[in-house]
């Protein structure tokens, strides 16, 4: 343990139960309905409202093995090549066999997926696909379809859940094992200000950590919340460095930050052209599937674009696919590009690439178990070793389902006790550190310029030194407030500061891997270097706040060991 904490109140009332789940994409939510019916007292805590999570973002859909002639193994021949050659196989391969069957206990949860005519599932194409296994609902809304049904099959088994509440940090007992999470509720919920859910299980289901770049798909509340409460408990993250940026973002701007509008790459599954300013499709010659290639290399084909045009952006041209098409298959774009004031069946669609999805964060085996005794965590904050460098399109939903139901396993299997929580000491560990909110967009420009699509090795140093200098500012500011006026613990404030501690871990990550790898890429090492960077980076925080990186032997993932 680190004895990091973040500065806030004591909290002042607390709840009990066996399994505490922070979070409420498909990942939380499914392993809280899995818990609740093994018998466990399950507590859902979700920072906004229940449906709010990324995955009611998600436009494309779920992959697996569900059409004819498609089997697992194709689906694993597909997830390793997109990884980049970092994939753990034997998660991918649970993944892509214990896929379909989870899909389909989602259906039977209540999810409606899109049919044909004679009642199959309807299945796209997305990157790097080789076949139609992409199941889709209400056309490009299938992340909302599924919040439906999962928050409806919570609400239906009237499980405890707190909403509007940012989790603050990991509970701990005598032993060092996992006896809860501190957590703030921001005025809307049961309980006011900093209390307690007491629980031996937590699970992490947090999301992702898009809101560390200026212009993003993340909603507003992925802010690293959960990667930096396992930091600060003393939990290991890999793989932080591969940011997936999707390549088709709605362009609204160059000077345009916050979440962004998504085009999804079902547009070009259903087939969709990316076009230049001349109309010509320069995908074509880059890679065999072209515009379906793997996103990390269709992101790079729209930059590299950019650059030899002098553009802002790209296109993408889809006016071939009528009114009717627009209008039945993908609804949700449409509308969303007209109200930008572009119009997809007559125009092409400006695009460029922009911040979507971590495909590191806090490091599980194949049962959810991160290296701190009881915590667990799953879904885009979890490192699995499913993805490697890159994911593979509309994986994630699918490894949300899938190892969120091997969490729930584990924990009923295991049942282990409550134990007390222990007030944690921060004398020997220096001051605890708080950001003022505005420094919400310094970090974002930082890691915008230093650690986006493209970096380098002098780009990432002034990035790690403009972090740097944050973080000196607060630790100052902690030892003593100067002059001016000190920060007041609060909800910004928490958000900036976990803001600040996960990109000083991907930065810090970032500059180790000398190499283009995947969705890592470094305009100075061009080139793979699979005899040297083959490898995992696991990166832990020291009781001084500093990311230290360990680089594994091997290209296997290494495995979680706890101290129990």
């Amino acid at each position: 343990m680190t004895g990091i904490r973040l500065t806030a109140p004591a909290p002042g009332w607390a709840i009990d139960a066996d399994v505490v789940v922070v979070g409420s994409g498909v990942a939380g939510l499914t392993t809280a309905l899995r818990c609740a019916a093994a018998g466990l007292d399950t507590v859902v805590v979700t920072k906004a409202r229940l449906d709010d999570g990324s995955t009611r973002w998600a436009q494309g859909g779920i992959a697996a093995a569900l059409g004819e002639g498609d089997t697992p193994e194709q689906h694993l021949d597909d997830t390793l090549v997109a990884g980049a050659g970092l994939c753990d196989e034997e998660a991918v391969r649970t993944l892509v066999t214990e896929g379909p069957d989870a899909v389909r206990r989602l259906i039977t949860t209540g999810a409606h997926f899109d049919t044909t005519d004679s009642g199959d599932i309807a299945l796209t194409r997305e990157g790097g696909h080789h076949r139609r296994r992409i199941a889709h609902a209400g056309g490009d809304a299938t992340g909302a379809e599924i919040s439906r049904a999962l928050v409806g099959a919570v609400r239906e088994a009237a499980l405890h859940t707190i909403e509007n509440a940012l989790v603050l940090d990991l509970l701990t007992d005598a032993e060092g094992r996992t006896a809860g999470v501190s957590l703030h509720v921001m005025g809307e919920g049961q309980h006011d200000g900093v209390g307690a859910v007491r629980a031996p299980s937590v699970v992490l289901a947090t999301g992702g950590m898009g809101q560390v770049f200026s212009a993003t798909t993340n909603p507003s509340v992925s802010t690293g919340d959960g990667v930096a409460l396992a930091l600060r408990a003393g939990a290991e993250v890999s793989d932080l460095e591969f940011v997936q940026f999707h390549p088709t973002v709605l362009f609204l701007g160059a000077d345009s930050e916050g979440q962004q509008p998504l085009v999804s790459e079902a547009v070009r599954g259903e087939g969709a052209h990316l076009v230049d300013g001349d109309g010509v499709r320069f995908m074509l010659g880059q890679h065999e599937l072209a515009e379906l290639a793997p996103r990390d290399i269709v992101a790079k084909g729209i930059t590299r674009r950019m650059h030899e045009k002098g553009a802002e952006h790209m296109y993408l041209d889809a006016r071939h696919f009528g009114a009717a098409m627009w209008e039945q298959r993908f609804p949700t774009i449409l509308a969303a590009c007209r109200s930008h004031g572009i119009d997809p069946v007559t125009e092409p669609v400006p695009v460029a690439p922009a911040a979507h999805y971590a495909s590191g964060g806090v490091r599980t085996d194949l049962r959810g178990r991160t290296t701190v005794p009881g915590l667990y965590a799953c879904g885009e904050v979890a490192c699995t070793g499913v993805h490697g460098a890159n994911r593979l399109a509309s994986n994630s939903l699918l490894e949300g389902l899938v190892f969120a139901e091997r969490i729930a396993a584990d924990i009923a299997e295991v049942r282990p006790p409550r134990t007390e929580p222990v007030q944690a000491s921060r004398d020997a560990d220096g001051p605890a550190l708080l950001l003022a909110p505005e420094a919400r967009t310094a970090i974002q420009r930082t890691m915008t310029r230093g650690a986006g699509v493209l970096r380098s090795a002098a780009s990432l140093a002034v990035a790690a030194e403009e972090l740097e200098t944050l973080h000196r500012e607060a630790a100052a500011d902690a030892d003593g407030p100067r002059v001016s006026k000190a920060v007041v613990p609060g909800v910004d404030a928490w958000e900036v500061t976990n803001l600040l501690l996960v990109s000083r871990v991907l930065v810090a990550a970032a500059r180790e891997r000398e190499e283009t790898r995947g969705c890592h890429w470094r305009e100075d090492r061009p080139d793979r270097d699979d005899a040297h960077g083959r490898r995992h980076l696991v990166v832990r925080i020291g009781p001084d706040h500093t990311p230290v990186v360990h680089r594994t032997e091997t290209a296997a993932f290494p495995p979680v060991r706890t101290s129990d």
